[in-house]
């Protein structure tokens, strides 16, 4: 695959052939199948840890032993099918976000991406000691300038160390989102205007710990175009969710994938979810049946979020999604970005980046063209 038109995205002393970040998806649907799949392509390849665990057998006794034991085997699989990068995604708000993130550094992963909720206490296995570098790279996703200065400042007051690439995600995200309802379709919070804002507060960080410090773009991003404007907006990255689940290799079920392939643009819609925030889903039946008020009883052997009010909550989202993995969206709901009704197939990974990097580098003939033709006074 040719990689000479595209950067290299370098975190640390890591360095990926193709500045995209497949994101992690919960519950059972960016495990080690497509992680090492995106890996193999030159990108980094992610496994989600919420819920993870949500398919062995004593799940509903000791979900966090079956999430550890989970996890450390999805890690050991992708190691064994690549010798790309690899990360985990660890939500803050999981109440064994701790458990799970020592498994990951106990298992040499090579980066962790810290979403839902700020990662301001930071154990001490994340944490420079003497002259022993740090292996695994540490990644918060924010969805704002003031979540990153609050991020960087305390992490250099406290630590005298910063983290080595920030993700900034935007509203068109899927899933759930770090934005108040009534901000999702104001202008003022597009990923467009979020990242420029990012990158000012990054800056004087990258200069006094004298490092680079990547800022990637997230939340909407699905073409190779898409790609091209934000890195020429300052991003030196990408992380995208959506476009990978309707592939081959993805790790759900095809149910999941083909209510992406079936959807339309007026299906995707934003849920209140359990745990507090707006969340962006596919329209369906039983998300039909929640809103006209049809609570599902349930009883909540895990409480496995930290923000989830389980007891007046209509249903239990982590049941929900695990239905839906399993291919019974009647039980259950897909979480997807914004953009997910311009799926129309599925795809292998392979295919998926190779279209990718196409628009990109028709994007960079196009940019070259237009300032071309702006240089001679639009005589080319």
């Amino acid at each position: 695959m040719d990689f000479k038109k595209i950067p290299k995205l370098r975190i640390g002393d890591l360095e990926a052939n193709i500045p995209i970040i497949q994101g992690g998806m919960g519950v059972g649907v960016s495990l080690s199948g497509l992680a090492s799949a995106v890996a193999n392509e030159g990108g980094i390849g992610i496994i989600a840890t919420a819920g993870i665990g949500m398919l062995e057998p004593d799940f509903n006794r000791n979900f966090k032993e079956a999430n550890k034991r989970a996890l450390r085997r999805e890690i050991k699989k992708a190691r064994k099918m690549t010798t790309g990068i690899i990360g985990v995604n660890i939500m803050v708000a999981l109440t064994d976000y701790s458990d799970l993130l020592q498994v990951a550094v106990d298992e040499d992963i090579d980066l962790v991406f810290l979403g839902a909720g700020l990662p301001l206490k930071v154990p001490e296995t994340l944490l420079p000691n003497g002259l022993r570098k740090v292996a695994v790279k540490v990644v918060p996703i924010v969805s704002s300038a003031r979540a990153a200065r609050l991020i960087f400042q305390y992490w250099g007051r406290k630590y005298n160390h910063v983290p080595d690439a920030v993700v900034v995600e935007g509203p068109l995200a899927g899933g759930h989102l770090g934005f108040k309802k009534e901000q999702i379709n104001n202008p003022d919070y597009t990923l467009e205007k979020i990242l420029p804002e990012v990158i000012s507060v990054i800056k004087p960080y990258e200069q006094y710990f004298n490092k680079s410090i990547p800022v990637i773009a997230a939340g909407g991003v699905y073409t190779g175009a898409d790609i091209h404007k934000f890195i020429q907006l300052g991003a030196q990255g990408v992380q995208m969710a959506t476009r990978f689940v309707a592939t081959h290799e993805c790790d759900t079920s095809i149910e999941f994938k083909e209510a992406y392939v079936k959807c339309k643009k007026e299906d995707l819609i934003i849920i209140d979810s359990p745990v507090g925030l707006p969340g962006r889903a596919i329209r369906n039946v039983f998300l039909e049946q929640v809103s006209s008020g049809n609570k599902k009883p349930f009883k909540c052997p895990w409480v496995c979020l930290k923000t989830c009010d389980f007891e007046s909550s209509p249903y239990c989202i982590c049941a929900a999604l695990t239905n839906a993995k399993k291919g019974q969206l009647e039980k259950g709901f897909a979480f997807a970005g914004a953009n997910a009704y311009r799926i129309d197939t599925i795809i292998s990974v392979r295919e998926l980046i190779e279209t990718l990097l196409m628009e990109y580098e028709n994007a960079t003939v196009t940019r070259a063209y237009s300032e071309a033709r702006q240089g001679s006074g639009g005589i080319a």
